[in-house]
């Protein structure tokens, strides 16, 4: 039976062709963009227990893995990658600040999306921004050759509002309300589906002017930072041996960076030209996160049907941290 999770990956690329070439529609609603995401994160803590957080804090080795990785890859694949592409100066500077951020929120939904591992990909995106209060400045100053202030309790503000409550209230919900969750369960990937398509429309539309006024080069020099920093992670967690859930999770932390800090950072910083690139990561991480999303959540869907008709009349529920 279609869906709107299993068709995710084709509406992304519908819905964000359609808002850039008609934006007018979502203009006016930049200012949700931040509730429609907490509301995903809330539909993400109906699915999560608290021992999914003493689980992942027992095994720390994924997300040292994340740390590195984000702020090693993804600075110094910034700075070929600019020089491969011969940006102009703003253009290399956008990208460099890109590259020396921690991971954004976006990555905590596309991997509830694909299946992977939220509880991991949660705390991983907060390790890594409290380490981006000292690596994003630092990594900054070294690669484009200014010192930049981040406003670190701002950051850890917006993501303790949302994603840290939305998911705490959703996980007390399914600790004291079981019956209740078991009962929507089976209707919230579709509905956090429906809402990330929204929030998707509503920031190519936001960007669409800008989007029309980047050049093939940077555009191409984005993509592929982003997918270099998709394979990154999910090679390194092969490498490390982590089970194919963590190596989902690792992809998509460390290929979706905070897109927002680094548009601010650059605006504040260094100008509007030099916030480009942040703009357009922003959209194609979205673009790029869904369709792998998507991909990854229908073959664990397949695998999902093949091993419980396998075990037809067994009691053994499929674990997909343990199947796949």
């Amino acid at each position: 039976m279609l869906s709107i999770s299993r068709l995710f990956p084709i509406l992304a690329i519908v819905v964000s062709f359609l808002a850039y070439y008609d934006p007018s529609p979502l203009i006016g609603w930049k200012s949700s963009i931040i509730p429609l995401l907490a509301l995903v994160m809330f539909c993400m803590g109906l699915t999560l227990r608290v021992t999914d957080f003493k689980r992942v804090w027992n095994n720390p080795q994924p997300i040292a893995l994340a740390i590195i990785i984000q702020f090693t890859v993804m600075p110094l694949t910034a700075v070929l990658l600019s020089k491969a592409f011969n940006l102009s100066d703003d253009f290399t500077i956008g990208m460099l600040i890109i590259g020396a951020c921690a991971g954004g929120t976006a990555s905590n939904v596309m991997t509830f999306l694909a299946r992977g591992d939220v509880a991991l990909s949660v705390s991983m995106t907060l390790t890594s921004t409290l380490w981006g209060v000292v690596a994003t400045p630092w990594i900054i100053s070294i690669t484009a050759g200014e010192m930049v202030q981040v406003d670190s309790f701002s950051i850890l503000f917006s993501i303790i509002k949302m994603v840290l409550i939305p998911i705490a209230a959703g996980v007390l919900i399914t600790h004291y309300q079981p019956a209740f969750t078991n009962k929507v369960n089976k209707y919230l990937a579709d509905i956090a589906s429906g809402i990330i398509l929204l929030i998707i429309a509503i920031i190519v539309a936001l960007n669409a002017d800008e989007i029309a006024t980047v050049g093939y080069a940077v555009f191409a020099a984005v993509a592929l930072h982003n997918i270099i920093g998709l394979v990154s992670g999910y090679v390194a967690g092969k490498l490390t041996k982590q089970t194919e859930v963590t190596c989902r999770t690792l992809a998509i932390e460390v290929g979706m960076q905070n897109s927002g800090l680094g548009v601010a950072l650059a605006l504040k910083y260094f100008g509007p030209m030099a916030a480009l690139p942040g703009a357009i990561f922003s959209i194609f991480h979205n673009i790029s996160g869904s369709v792998i999303a998507g991909l990854w959540r229908f073959q664990t869907d397949m695998k999902i049907r093949a091993v419980e008709t396998q075990r037809k009349g067994q009691v053994k529920a499929f674990d997909p941290s343990k199947d796949l």
